[in-house]
């Protein structure tokens, strides 16, 4: 009977063990030897691209107001901001990958296995690659830097690099810290939608602050989506986002004020004198079912469809204020 009884704890017990983790993980082979090689398709979906319409909409939002104050759409200028926003979201995602697969907290994702967690390819190989889009980032910042002689533009540059590898990297990143989403409006929401008015206008008119606000709300939804669906799994490897802080009920009323406020302000953008700015409004034809999803949801994998429609209403949102600046 002892024996027995062992034997089913030592069930219980493997039981138990697997219910934790990644689903998707659980034919992953720990021996390098079998595990998959990487496809181009993993690459890609370790660029997280659902994400990368968050580092186009302040470039729309803030090329917007620098046309309205010069009248002159400096487009060589306005690409190169593009460059460096959309390569440091890249670069931070690969990091991300890298330091979040190093520190075993990938092991506890929902979504699809990364690239270090799963062993499909090596950890120095996916810092490599981080490295490199930060590097794209920083010699389209210098570029810039150049063009325009705003040299102490270089601190700035410098403090977003090492906001980007700080998120979940090094020995306190932040974004294990509650932070992440503070992080996030300022860099991808006041810094980028601002950086990009003023190296074209060296003007930074209240649509740019204004808008750059709305930008930064919207970013942040997307991060809390994010955390939302992940929360049981960050609670077991120990990192404390603001929504594993504060809870789901929380998370919820939050991301809605986020949404909800970024479009008031476009609102309040119509209402100034920019009617084109209640075009905005069309926006929310993603981003309401993105909320409806937050507040209903049943499986955590629903909320990537959350993620993406949020990221969709976000570029949306900053087309429609271009318009409304240039129009």
């Amino acid at each position: 009977m002892a024996a027995t009884s062992s034997k089913k704890r030592g069930t219980a017990g493997a039981k138990k063990q697997q219910s934790r983790g990644n689903p998707q993980k659980s034919n992953v082979s720990r021996d390098p030897a079998r595990v998959a090689k990487p496809t181009i398709g993993d690459w890609i979906g370790a660029a997280r691209l659902r994400t990368l319409p968050l580092a186009i909409t302040p470039i729309l939002v803030g090329t917007g107001a620098a046309i309205l104050v010069t009248d002159v759409f400096h487009w060589v200028i306005a690409l190169f901001c593009l460059i460096v926003s959309v390569s440091l979201q890249i670069g931070v995602n690969y990091a991300n990958d890298y330091s979040d697969g190093i520190r075993g907290t990938d092991d506890h994702r929902v979504g699809p296995a990364r690239l270090t967690a799963s062993r499909k390819v090596k950890p120095r190989t996916v810092l490599l690659v981080a490295l490199a889009f930060f590097a794209i980032a920083a010699i389209a910042g210098l570029a810039i830097t150049i063009r325009t002689q705003q040299w102490w533009l270089l601190a700035v540059g410098a403090v977003c690099l090492i906001a980007a590898w700080f998120y979940t990297g090094g020995k306190r990143p932040y974004g294990y810290y509650g932070l992440g989403e503070l992080f996030v409006f300022v860099f991808f929401g006041l810094v980028a939608t601002l950086g990009t008015t003023w190296v074209q206008a060296l003007a930074l008119p209240q649509e740019a602050r204004f808008g750059a606000v709305g930008v930064g709300l919207l970013a942040c939804a997307v991060l809390l989506a994010n955390n939302l669906r992940d929360i049981d799994q960050d609670r077991v490897a120990g990192k404390k986002t603001l929504t594993v802080l504060i809870g789901r009920t929380a998370t919820r009323w939050l991301f809605t004020v986020f949404v909800l406020v970024a479009f008031l302000i476009a609102a309040f953008l119509a209402w100034i004198g920019y009617p084109i700015a209640w075009l905005t409004l069309l926006a929310l034809l993603a981003g309401l079912p993105a909320i409806l999803i937050v507040w209903t949801y049943r499986d955590p994998r629903e909320l990537v469809v959350a993620l993406g429609l949020t990221s969709l209403t976000s570029v949306a949102y900053g087309a429609f204020l271009m318009w409304a600046f240039i129009g």
